[in-house]
């Protein structure tokens, strides 16, 4: 059965000394919008206010494959969404908070509306950042349909991303500034390889055996085709250290935990389990 919504444990050090500084200056300094990806006080606070929480109870203490078993353990207690479900799903994880009938598509940026989904040219689509391919599983129920790894995006840079492993290099994506590709990679915009470095790495403990899927495991190498492997790990790593998770994709991570799927992305939680895994 899945878990109940809970309160989560996050105590993230660079938060803290982040939410020292917002408080000690918020008497002074003029109110401010967010952008899309600014971290925000409140989700700060509410980071050192979780610090007790027991959700992850179960992995405190452990490195390695024993911390990779226990959220494994933990996370994989989840519902799961059909495949036309997803798209609802999305309009309200992925809802640009700057205009709420808009969704951001993760590579290009672009604020776009809601409605403007399907299969046609400038529409938005459902981007499967660990590619389907990787391990056939296709739009099944389970990682077909898992919106921690499900993201909007523009339906031709969807194409040209492909079925394609994550690196650094290649030429500029002309229709989404910021990323780029070559024959057997993508690397995408620096404001989200974050985000993608971690939406790889939770597909890996969650799908690490079970509900007959493939073992998904991220490797250090590209071109993997159907196999259930995604590079390159050393890359996805530098990349977690390098864009630390922000307002928007801890919000992102609320929705999915409390509204849909009710479990969470241990790496957007705890990012430096990435180094205690791999």
């Amino acid at each position: 059965m899945p878990r109940s919504p809970q309160p989560v444990r996050r105590p993230l050090l660079a938060a803290l000394a982040a939410a020292v500084v917002l408080v000690s200056t918020a008497a002074t300094a003029p109110a401010a919008t967010p952008a899309p990806h600014a971290p925000t006080l409140t989700t700060v606070q509410r980071t050192a206010d979780a610090d007790d929480d027991a959700y992850y109870q179960a992995a405190e203490g452990k490195t390695g494959p024993a911390l990779k078993a226990a959220l494994h353990t933990i996370i994989g207690e989840q519902s799961k969404l059909t495949y036309d479900q997803v798209w609802d799903a999305l309009k309200a994880t992925d809802e640009d908070p700057a205009n709420t009938a808009n969704v951001i598509l993760l590579y290009t940026g672009r604020s776009q509306s809601k409605t403007s989904n399907g299969g046609g040219a400038e529409q938005w689509n459902r981007e499967h950042v660990w590619a389907k391919s990787h391990g056939d599983f296709g739009t099944a129920t389970g990682p077909g349909t898992d919106i921690h790894h499900l993201r909007p995006e523009d339906v031709s840079v969807n194409s040209t991303r492909g079925n394609k492993d994550f690196d650094n290099g290649g030429s500029e994506v002309g229709e989404a500034p910021g990323n780029r590709t070559d024959a057997d990679s993508f690397e995408p915009r620096d404001a989200v390889k974050g985000d993608v470095a971690r939406m790889i790495l939770y597909m890996a403990v969650r799908y690490d055996t079970g509900d007959g899927f493939a073992d998904l495991e991220p490797n250090d190498q590209v071109n993997n085709g159907s196999k259930p492997f995604i590079g390159r790990l050393s890359v996805l790593k530098q990349w977690n250290l390098q864009d630390p998770p922000d307002a928007f994709e801890q919000r992102r991570n609320e929705l999915i935990f409390d509204r849909y799927q009710h479990n969470r992305n241990p790496f957007i939680d705890h990012p430096e389990w990435a180094e205690a895994i791999w």
